[in-house]
This record gives C-alpha cells, sequence and structure tokens, in this order.
C-alpha cells in the first residue's frame, strides 16, 4: 500500500535525507517549507494541517533548534521559542494527524530526539530540557495510541556530518569530538535516516515507546 510521510526540516540534514530513503523505498513525502508551515506560530501550524488532503501515515518531526546559551544567560523569549519549535509544534501536529490514523488503524510517528536528551553540557539547559520532553512525550502518546496500531517512537541522533556541524565546530574541535566517539567517526545522515525509515517502515511492527539512541557509543563513554 503507498504511504505518505510528513516530514518537517526536511531542507537540509537529517530531514533531507529523511526524505531522499523514504521516497527510494517508495513513501511520498510532504515537505512543508517555513514559509509554507511556520512552527513558530500555532495559527499556521493548525492552518497547514487544514489544508492537507488525503491520508498521512507517517509523521518524522525532524525540525528544531539548538540556541547555545548559560543558565545566567538564558532569557525567557529564548527558552520559549525553543519549547515551542522542539515540543509544542511536534504534539499539535500529531494531535491534528493522528486523529486520521486512528480511524484508519495504522500510523508510524517518529520524533528526532538528541543525546543531550540523556546527557547534557555547558550551555544546552533549554534544548537538553526541551529534547528529554520529546522522549516523555514520545513514550506518552505511545501507550495512548498503541491501541490504534499507531507506533511512536524517538531516534536521538548523536554527532552527525552535516553543515550545519561544521559550521558550529572548527576544524581542531571536530578531531577531538570524534576521538571521544567509541568509532571514531560522526554518523553520516543517511544513516540516522535508515533507522528512521525501518522504525516507520511496514517492517516495523512492534517496536514503539522507544529513544533510541544512535550515537557511536558517544554516551556509555
Amino acid at each position: 500500500m503507498k504511504r505518505t510521510a510528513l516530514i518537517t526540516g526536511a531542507s537540509r540534514g537529517i530531514g533531507k535525507a529523511i526524505a531522499v530513503v523514504f521516497e527510494r523505498n517508495g513513501i511520498e513525502c510532504i515537505m512543508p517549507t517555513h514559509l509554507e508551515m511556520d512552527l513558530s506560530d500555532p495559527d499556521s501550524i493548525c492552518n497547514y494541517m487544514a489544508s492537507l488532503k488525503g491520508k498521512i501515515d507517517i509523521i518524522v518531526n525532524n525540525a528544531g533548534i539548538n540556541i547555545i546559551a548559560l543558565h545566567e544567560t538564558l532569557d525567557s523569549k529564548t527558552f520559549d521559542e525553543m519549547l515551542q519549535l522542539n515540543l509544542k509544534a511536534p504534539l499539535q501536529i500529531i494531535q491534528a494527524l493522528s486523529k486520521q490514523m486512528q480511524e484508519n488503524k495504522y500510523g508510524r510517528i517518529v520524533n528526532i530526539s538528541s543525546i543531550w536528551s540523556q546527557i547534557s553540557k555547558e550551555g544546552r539547559l533549554a534544548y537538553s530540557s526541551t529534547k528529554a520532553a520529546v522522549n516523555g512525550m514520545t513514550r506518552t502518546l505511545a501507550l495512548e495510541l498503541a491501541p490504534f496500531n499507531i507506533l511512536v517512537n524517538a531516534v536521538a541522533p548523536g554527532y552527525i556530518n552535516t553543515d550545519l556541524t561544521k559550521q558550529n565546530n572548527t576544524k581542531e574541535q571536530i578531531e577531538k569530538i570524534v576521538s571521544n566517539i567509541p568509532l571514531q567517526r560522526m554518523a553520516e545522515p543517511e544513516e540516522i535516516a535508515e533507522l528512521v525509515y525501518f522504525l516507520c517502515s511496514e517492517k516495523n511492527t512492534y517496536i514503539t515507546a522507544q529513544v533510541i539512541i544512535a550515537d557511536g557509543g558517544y554516551v556509555c563513554k
């Protein structure tokens, strides 16, 4: 059966890789741009959800932001912005689309979390908090939607070889990061995408309520 997926943040990095893998495996992808659906605006999300035609079988909440700030400088506006994009927007999307999934007795939902939901470091107060909340949301929704054959999981990537990682870290910093990863390399976006694809595919029939860490062993070192 032809499946359709809604993927947020699919213009680059992990999101783009997920869309490529999905389309390669015959899944139709709906990838709203920022202009089409502004995740910082609940009304924009509501309007976009109302405009969708046809059924959505898969949701991948990939979009998010990470504004680094120490607790002394973290203002409420910044925290609220991250809370909206990283947690509230994904929930609003799920609330809107899961009704149809319940009627169809089928659905796959993957929320992209982060290793910083499991561990943390300086300046990650807001990011770690919102991503930990994503994990909690994932588990609760998995329980509530299980009777409708809707599987809900989260994937928590570690360091990924993306342009954003290269922009935020010097060559020397990346070398240090890699030296602390047991596999001695960062993940490629396609590796995360393949994991997300499996969780959203017909092959996944029993995995739900899980937060799957994909970090090359980083959090265990």
